[in-house]
This record gives structure tokens, sequence and C-alpha cells, in this order.
């Protein structure tokens, strides 16, 4: 591996970064987009219970809040219960813009990864065809071993960058789709929040 680091000139050097980089950010956005962390199950209803026995307090209400992302925008409408009907959905909006930005971190960075990963390899390709039209036009075009080992050399920062960005791509639309969804769930349970809190639902039906 690192022969072929070196070989390949170096401009396989920010291509390997990319790499690690783009490791790095599949990893945490993994482990941090997960529904169990982001909406953790029967948490409306927790709420709902808390709210029926008037439990509802500041401090309650702050380990929603830092439970989880859909805590956050939970405990936003909650602080703002006493308000109308229109006052709690529109905190719920403002800080649920600001937690699907905060799903979304990084994912930006995967995606300039996947875009000049390939650039790079071309740009080394690039370079390398260079010398090598450099040594053909100083010692004539007889060798032909020599050409084509030159060549594949100067292949290697193309394939190198692909193998870069293809991932790169595929978990940056995976990741970016996953956030969506979990943005149209999150806004169903927020919903179904200023529901049971302004009584819009009988008693008796379970809000999940």
């Amino acid at each position: 591996m690192l022969e072929l680091m070196i070989a390949g000139g170096w401009l396989m050097w920010p291509i390997a970064a990319c790499s690690v980089i783009a490791t790095a950010i599949v990893i945490e956005r993994a482990w941090t987009l997960r529904r169990r962390r982001v909406m953790p199950t029967h948490l409306i209803t927790r709420i709902w219970q808390l709210h029926r026995v008037n439990q509802l307090t500041d401090e309650s209400i702050e380990a929603i809040r830092e439970a989880s992302p859909l805590g956050r925008m939970l405990a936003a409408g909650l602080v703002n219960r006493h308000h109308s009907r229109e006052v709690m959905k529109e905190a719920i909006a403002d800080t649920g813009r600001h937690v699907v930005a905060e799903l979304e971190r990084f994912l930006n960075t995967l995606g300039t990864i996947a875009a000049i990963a390939p650039l790079l390899g071309l740009l080394g390709t690039v370079f390398g065809m260079i010398q090598i039209f450099s040594v053909i036009q100083s010692a004539g075009n007889g060798n032909v071993g020599l050409l084509a080992g030159g060549i594949s050399v100067a292949l290697l920062t193309t394939a190198a960058g692909l193998c870069v960005a293809i991932p790169a791509l595929m978990f940056h639309r995976y990741f970016d789709g996953r956030v969506d969804q979990l943005a149209i769930e999150m806004e169903e349970q927020a919903l179904r929040l200023v529901e049971v809190i302004k009584g819009e639902r009988e008693e008796q039906d379970d809000p999940t």
C-alpha cells in the first residue's frame, strides 16, 4: 500500500486524507443517526402521562430536552404549552430547524469529498501524463515497457480518487435520505404533541 502511495505521487496523500475524513464522518453519522437515539420510543406517551397528572415541571421538561433531538423539539412546545396552538407550533418549528441542521452536520463535508476526490485523482493522472510525455520528448518512445509502467503509475491517482468518491457519495445520499425521513417523523410526533396538549384527542386514546 505504501509503495502505491509513493508511486502515485504527492496527490495520493490528500486523497488518503479525504479517505480518512470520510470514514470518520460515516462512522460518526451512523452512530448519531440511530433511530432510537434520535426518536426514543413512546416519548409522546410518557409526556402525555406526565401531562395528565400535572407533573410537567421545568425539571422534567429539561430532562426531555436533553435526552434526544426529538426531545428538544417537543420540549420547545411544552415550554409554550400555556400559549396558543400557533405559538406552540412556531416554537417547535424554530427548534426543529436547528435540530435538523445538527442531524445534517458533516454531510456537506462528506458530499464535498465525494466531489473532489475524483478530481484530485484526475489531476494526479494529468500530472503523471505530462511527465510521461516529457520523457518521450527527451528519450523517444522506443521503450514500450517504460511507457506502460509510467501510464499505469499515472492512473493510480484516478483509481484511488474513485475508490474514495464512490462510497463517500453512496453514504452521503444514504444519510441525507435518512435525515429527511427522521425530520418528517419528528414533525409528525410534534404535531401529535400539540394535539395531546391542546385536548384534541380523547384522554383514552393512546397518542403513540
